[in-house]
């Protein structure tokens, strides 16, 4: 089974991110991808709403979709999550991380050189990063030229990840991904836009009934 590794703070999860996980599966054959919300990010200050209110949009997030999952892997964790930390833990759990493939965007994998463990990280499992809106994923053998050797781009399940042999790959997908981020929604919410089309309409109905990001005190989980 190929599966998907998709991490990120998910403050709120948007369309961008099932926009990610659908063109990696497409283009990989992917049988299931798992979503990973963490509990304390690395890059950047803290998130607006708490780590069971992100849980929870997630959640909603990827029930429609049977081949999307949610892992509560960070939920408990005191210490900010990496992504080289988060393989360990798996590992500890009995994953064969190697055959995983780790999802993202191709504006936070241009900033690869700055993770935690790079670049040994990315000898542990096959990447994955896809276009977002003002980068796309072909640009990056450009911006990291230290590693376009190691890069190939991916479309329509043509790549025979079975038969590789030697250090995983970094896999290129240029498909288009809704233009929107996590900020452009906090700031909508502030003001009272309507978030239409941005997320779910379950995200949307959960951040309306909670009051997240609205200024006022949220509602129900801490």
């Amino acid at each position: 089974m190929r599966v998907g590794f998709l991490g990120g703070t998910f403050d709120p999860v948007h369309r961008g991110h099932l926009d990610v996980a659908e063109a990696a599966r497409a283009a990989l054959r992917l049988d299931r991808i798992v979503f990973v919300p963490a509990r304390i990010p690395s890059h950047r200050g803290a998130p607006d709403v708490s780590a069971a209110h992100r849980f929870a949009m997630t959640a909603l997030a990827v029930a429609p979709f049977p081949h999307l999952r949610l892992s509560d892997v960070e939920m408990d964790e005191a210490a900010p999550s990496f992504t080289a930390t988060t393989l360990d833990r798996l590992e500890e759990q009995g994953a064969d991380v190697r055959g995983l493939f780790v999802i993202t965007g191709a504006d936070a994998f241009a900033d690869i050189r700055t993770w935690r463990a790079y670049p040994d990280v990315l000898d542990r499992c096959h990447f994955v990063a896809v276009s977002r809106p003002g980068l796309s994923a072909l640009q990056l053998p450009d911006l990291l030229p230290e590693l376009a050797a190691r890069m190939r781009p991916a479309a329509g399940g043509m790549t025979d990840v079975a038969g590789m042999t030697g250090r995983p790959a970094i896999f290129l997908v240029n498909a288009p991904t809704t233009d929107v981020s996590s900020t452009e929604i906090r700031r909508r919410a502030a003001a009272g836009a309507p978030l239409v089309d941005l997320l779910p309409d379950a995200v949307a109905a959960y951040i309306e009934k909670h009051q997240l990001y609205s200024g006022r005190t949220p509602k129900g989980l801490a």
